[in-house]
């Protein structure tokens, strides 16, 4: 049985429709949340009447539908009596009291009526009409047509202007009639019977109803208006007040008025208000969860977006200033990590390059040798450099000097840390490790470790300037370094051919033909911006790119071709073969027209090909788009390549093997580029681990041949990837014929087209009684065995 009294419980009710009241004029965001909460399609301008039915079911909406009826029949009143003699007081004009109370009448008959939501509108409405008819015609002065002509008014003006539920615009839209008949009728009425009287007929009744009208409706405006001033009004307040909190609490306490700032109380503040967002950044220093959380309801809650906006890009930039060491730097990324996605727009370039920066600082401190951690800052250092000097070319000078000096302070700091690992790396005892396997050769970082392809790089250039230049095509097996030979390409070649290369294996993941040529486009930006001297590409026409993809990349690329005069530009296609899963899977083939028709029309644009698969094994229809294709092959690295590649993959690298290890190499790897990186990795890790353990002298250390022989259950480990990939992409009868092999048989007369097919892949000799490469054949017995 409930304690609660039936006063409390009415005083409770009254509570919750003055909150309401609270809630639609200064916190319409959490009204809304509310709203959602009670149904999830309630919205503020909704009439909860139209959901009668689920009265029963919900009665949190049961009981808004009836604050809202209450609210909008009663503040009308309420604010009359507050505000009429106001009016009378300031104007000096009289109020007509009486036809305004029949007018209120008519307005909660109207309210009473429509708790069946809209479908009695139009019932209501012509009632409303008639009476009116009524008693212009028959009760054409008097207080009979006073009572008929103000009740069917305020009934006709609740329908009119729809606000059943619209409880905002209901409350304003009340006051607004009743004041609006209440001055209409005590100033305008006599000129209005007036004129009527003295004109004649239909005349007179037509510019009476004109000049009321026309009252009315201004006085309707008017209050709207007042509604409107009220915000200039509170905003005055509100000013003054934030003031008062910046001066009473001084820098190192504001944290402490977070809480008291004008939007927690007032939701949509239309005027802007000054230093919350100074506020905010100093509050951040002693408290961020504090500061983050106003953040997040500035953002969530109000429409203050722009000042959270620039809190954001305070706090960052005081972040991002105050590293002073490399730790800071690294640590940066999480110190960010809450800054939503997408940036402010102050930093929505620079904020997402310094978070890059930061992570590749991160990178080379993991590395696993003090030499790497030193290659590794390279990266880094150079993205600063770039920043530092996109930054001095920037409009905005406020971002321009702010993150300028960012910048200078982290470079500053990565070339003191740079040449400290320097020092150290000499003064190691340890050999350096310097080799990579694994991912494709970057110049910024690898340097000088690519050796070799020299064959590759004088015919791509002798083609690319031939007087009708063919389709190149640069295949062979995976990881034998067409990627990094492609990196490489623009250090190789003359300066007025142009390479941009493209991935597309991340373009292949566009669903559509919109998505793929963005992702085209974009990767041709990029390319020429990495390239030894950058080029500056404009953007192609988003419009035009989402209206017709191909022939707006088309017109991009003739535009790119008008502007750039005596450049020749080669088109990098890597992993090529992915675009036949965008023709799948937008069952079009208009990438492969875009290319033919470049091939045709653009003379400047030469297209290169790169991937793991000759054209004879793509389907059927490639050969009809790529005609007087060239084939360039990337194979094994030649014997004194892969020996300057072990003995001396960068500059003054110590001599630190046997002649026996290096021909050991030579013969488990037969100089496939990756697999000679692996083994000699392995081999450097097992010579500083022997250091490490005193097991040799670190200034004579030296690899024999059987450590090389040890490291290769490791480098089958390390290299599983590959070598599973390897397997996996042969026939069934390319896998018999392999067993077999290994089992000691001998290929039959059947056997050679399969022979033929393994040696085209580099696996077989092409007796076919032997493997190419060692290291291929022991990982194959070890599957076997595992079998």
């Amino acid at each position: 049985m409930s304690n609660k009294s039936p006063t409390s419980g009415f005083w409770n009710y009254v509570a919750e429709c003055v909150r309401l009241m609270y809630w639609i004029y200064f916190k319409p965001f959490t009204f809304k949340r509310w709203l959602r909460d009670i149904h999830p399609e309630l919205k503020p301008r909704d009439n909860p009447f139209d959901k009668q039915a689920e009265f029963r079911a919900n009665p949190r909406l049961h009981r808004y539908a009836g604050q809202v009826w209450w609210l909008i029949a009663v503040v009308p009143m309420v604010a009359v009596l507050l505000v009429a003699p106001v009016y009378t007081l300031i104007s000096g004009e009289s109020f007509d009291w009486f036809i305004s109370c029949f007018f209120l009448v008519g307005w909660f008959i109207g309210r009473v009526v429509d708790r069946g939501g809209n479908k009695n509108s139009l019932v209501i409405l012509l009632v409303a009409v008639l009476t009116m008819f009524f008693a212009a015609r028959f009760l054409s002065s008097g207080v009979a047509f006073d009572v008929a002509f103000g009740v069917a008014f305020g009934v006709m003006f609740d329908e009119v202007f729809n606000v059943a539920g619209d409880l905002p615009f209901g409350v304003a839209a009340g006051v607004a009639g009743v004041m609006a008949f209440g001055v209409a009728f005590g100033v305008a009425g006599g000129v209005v019977f007036d004129v009527a009287f003295d004109v004649a007929g239909g005349v007179a009744g037509g510019v009476a109803r004109g000049v009321a009208f026309d009252v009315v409706f201004r006085i309707l405006i008017g209050v709207v208006f007042i509604f409107g001033a009220l915000s200039v009004y509170f905003w005055l307040t509100e000013l003054l007040w934030i003031l008062t909190l910046f001066l009473l609490f001084p820098n190192g306490k504001r944290v402490n008025c977070l809480r008291y700032l004008p939007p927690r109380f007032d939701e949509l503040i239309i005027l802007p208000l000054p230093l919350m967002d100074v506020m905010i950044v100093e509050a951040y220093r002693n408290n961020p969860t504090a500061a983050c959380e106003t953040i997040d309801y500035l953002i969530s809650s109000t429409n203050q977006q722009k000042v959270a906006a620039q809190a954001i890009s305070g706090i960052a930039g005081d972040i991002l200033n105050r590293c002073q060491r490399l730790s800071d730097i690294v640590e940066i990324a999480n110190q960010l990590a809450w800054i939503p996605s997408p940036a402010p727009k102050e930093l929505g370039i620079v904020l997402p390059q310094f978070l890059d920066i930061s992570q590749n600082v991160r990178a080379s401190q993991e590395a696993t040798s003090l030499y790497r951690q030193y290659e590794l800052l390279n990266i880094p250092i150079t993205a600063l450099r770039q920043l530092a000097q996109s930054l001095a070319l920037t409009k905005n000078a406020r971002v321009a000097v702010s993150f300028g000096n960012t910048a200078q302070s982290w470079l500053t700091i990565l070339e003191t840390a740079q040449r400290t690992l320097n020092e150290q790396a000499q003064q190691s005892k340890e050999i350096r490790q310097v080799y990579i396997a694994g991912n494709s050769l970057d110049p910024e970082t690898a340097k000088n470790r690519f050796k070799g392809r020299r064959d590759i790089f004088k015919e791509i250039e002798s083609l690319t300037l031939s007087e009708q230049p063919p389709v190149l095509l640069l295949y062979g097996g995976r990881r034998t370094g067409k990627t990094s030979a492609l990196k490489y390409l623009p250090y190789r070649i003359q300066a007025n051919i142009v390479p941009l290369l493209v991935d597309l294996q991340g373009a292949a993941s566009a669903t559509t033909l919109k998505g793929l040529a963005e992702n085209l486009a974009q990767q041709i930006i990029e390319a020429a911006r990495r390239l030894p001297r950058r080029v500056y590409l404009p953007n192609p026409d988003a419009n035009k790119l989402a209206e017709d993809p191909f022939p707006a990349l088309q017109t991009w690329l003739a535009e790119i071709e008008r502007n750039n005069s005596g450049k020749q530009f080669l088109l990098c296609l890597d992993e090529y073969e992915r675009l036949s899963e965008v023709v799948e899977a937008t069952s079009s083939r208009a990438p492969l027209n875009f290319i033919r028709n470049l091939l045709q029309h653009q003379r400047k644009w030469i297209l290169l090909f790169s991937g793991s698969q000759e054209l004879s094994e793509l389907d059927d229809y490639w050969s009809d788009y790529l005609i007087n294709t060239r084939a360039l092959r990337m194979t094994y690295l030649h014997e004194l390549e892969a020996r300057d590649l072990i003995q001396q993959p960068v500059e003054n690298f110590s001599d630190i093997y046997e002649p026996t290890a290096v021909d050991e190499i030579i013969q488990l790897t037969r100089c496939q580029p990756y697999l000679v990186q692996l083994v000699c990795y392995e081999v450097v890790e097992l010579l500083n681990r022997d250091i490490r353990r005193n097991r040799r002298e670190a200034d004579t250390a030296k690899a024999t041949a059987q450590d090389v022989k040890e490291v290769i259950p490791v480098v089958l480990e390390r290299g599983d990837q590959y070598f599973r990939e390897l397997w996996k992409s042969l026939a069934d009868s390319d896998r018999s014929l392999l067993r077999r092999i290994i089992y000691g048989e001998t290929p039959t007369q059947q056997d050679k087209g399969v022979i033929r097919k393994l040696t085209r892949k580099e696996i077989l000799t092409p007796e076919g009684n032997a493997f190419q490469v060692p290291l291929v054949q022991k990982y194959i017995e070890q599957l076997l065995e595992e079998e």
